[in-house]
């Protein structure tokens, strides 16, 4: 079993290499990402008011 101090090391070398690896994406990237999320919101949203909707509609309260 590894011991704490060593167990954090990994952690920090394994965050660190993945840091190293990332890049910043640029601004074309950045705005699909924001309208795929923003899309993905707005749909399970309306899934979730129809779903209400239909409960209330079937318990009437």
């Amino acid at each position: 079993m590894a011991s704490v101090t060593e167990r954090m090391k990994n952690f920090w070398a394994e965050s660190r290499r993945v840091l190293m690896v990332t890049k910043k994406p640029g601004m074309k990237e950045f705005k699909m990402a924001a309208k795929i999320t923003g899309i993905g919101m707005i749909l399970i949203g309306t899934i979730g008011l129809i779903i209400r909707l239909i409960g209330y509609l079937i318990t009437g309260s």
